[in-house]
């Protein structure tokens, strides 16, 4: 009885071992993937340019992380193969010009010069009424890729000294004036106007519930100009991979873009069609544990991000519409830059541009330093953040 009993113990701890090895592995995918770029700095550096590729796709949603930068292409080609080819070819034509003109290569392979590239492409195909594969598009894909390093360049000089990011404000300066510069009516390179969100609906239609909650997934997926509820939920999955804190400010900041269109009576279409949500979604995010330390105080500032970041994008999409202009994610980017200047005692949970990393190892290091538990080792890696791959996040980014 007593040998029976012992021999169940034992297979009972090999069990057990052997959940804990796999849950060990899986988490290996998670987060900022640390050691991969360990594993890659003997690599040839065209693996290495790929890697940071993936990386620079997931900073455009406040990511980093190879895997779910593969995802997130994916989502785009469920989405249309003719967008994912612009925003890969976006990634690439912004790493090659950082690469040609000189900048660190270290930032390069760490995807810091992708994301604003991509989203440029990305748009420009969004935007255009010229359907897909036109491919006279790839010209000012490409050109405007490129310009994106230029102005991130010129403008990190800037705002370093204040320890801001750079974000997409390169992105949203480049955008509106391809926009700018062609019109609607371009006969090489037309676009479709933009209405204002606040425009009166036509149909003057109730709202559907289903169509509402279906929007809040939409505002996630919106980010990468993704309009269906497949790729948007593989997008989500990108996130979770990443961090699943960072996707609840997702959803909750999509779903307070949402509450900020209903108390504007917004027109229907930008409620369902997830057009609303993105910008809360970004804001929410960046100061929900990513930007700032994780608490029940940064996480209502998370909320109030949001909410700002929302109104005025619909204030910026009521201005720009009346000449058919798109607000981008200008509101999310000036909201959080603003919230990152802020003082008092909330600016103590703010997390040093150069060493934010996923939200959960941004805490847990926090809780660690705070109860004098942080060893030598630990403390060498935060310093060193800026020589490895979370260093891309140095520059993190708000569409």
């Amino acid at each position: 009885m007593w040998m029976d009993t012992k021999a169940e113990v034992k297979a009972n701890r090999r069990q057990t071992n052997t959940i804990q090895h796999v849950l060990n592995g899986l988490l290996l995918f998670t987060g900022d993937m640390r050691h991969l770029d360990k594993y890659m700095q003997d690599k040839l550096f065209v693996l290495q340019l790929a890697v940071g590729a993936l990386r620079g796709v997931t900073m455009v949603i406040l990511a980093n992380n190879p895997l779910s930068g593969a995802l997130i292409l994916i989502a785009l080609y469920w989405t249309s193969p003719w967008m994912s080819l612009l925003g890969a070819l976006g990634v690439l034509a912004s790493m090659l010009t950082a690469l040609i003109i000189g900048q660190d290569s270290a930032e390069v392979t760490a995807g810091v010069h992708g994301y604003n590239g991509m989203l440029v492409a990305l748009l420009m195909g969004a935007l255009s009424s010229a359907g897909d594969w036109y491919w006279w598009l790839l010209v000012p894909a490409c050109l405007g890729s490129a310009t994106c390093v230029f102005l991130y360049s010129g403008l990190s000089s800037v705002l370093d000294r204040w320890d801001l990011p750079v974000s997409v404000f390169p992105f949203n300066t480049v955008i509106i004036l391809y926009l700018l510069c062609t019109g609607a009516n371009n006969p090489y390179f037309p676009h479709y106007p933009s209405l204002p969100p606040g425009a009166l609906d036509p149909n003057n239609t109730d709202l559907v519930p289903a169509e509402v909650m279906r929007g809040m997934v939409l505002g996630v997926g919106q980010i990468y100009a993704c309009e269906e509820l497949g790729p948007s939920f593989l997008v989500l999955g990108a996130v979770l991979l990443y961090s699943p804190l960072l996707l609840l400010h997702a959803l909750l900041g999509s779903a307070v873009g949402i509450l900020a269109g209903l108390s504007m009576a917004v027109r229907h279409e930008c409620l369902y069609s997830g057009l609303l949500g993105f910008n809360g979604a970004l804001g929410c995010m960046s100061i929900g544990g990513l930007c700032f330390t994780f608490n029940w105080r940064t996480h209502l500032l998370a909320i109030a991000c949001a909410f700002f970041s929302s109104y005025v994008d619909i204030a910026l999409g009521n201005l720009l519409g009346t000449v058919g202009l798109p607000a981008s994610s200008w509101a999310s980017t000036i909201i959080v830059t603003l919230m990152l200047l802020l003082t008092g005692s909330l600016a103590t949970y703010r997390i040093p541009s150069d060493q934010v990393m996923a939200p959960e190892h941004n805490r847990s290091f926090h809780l660690s330093w705070k109860s004098g538990k942080v060893t030598e080792v630990e403390s060498t890696d935060v310093e060193n953040i800026k020589s490895t791959a979370p260093a891309s996040l140095s520059k993190i980014t708000f569409m």
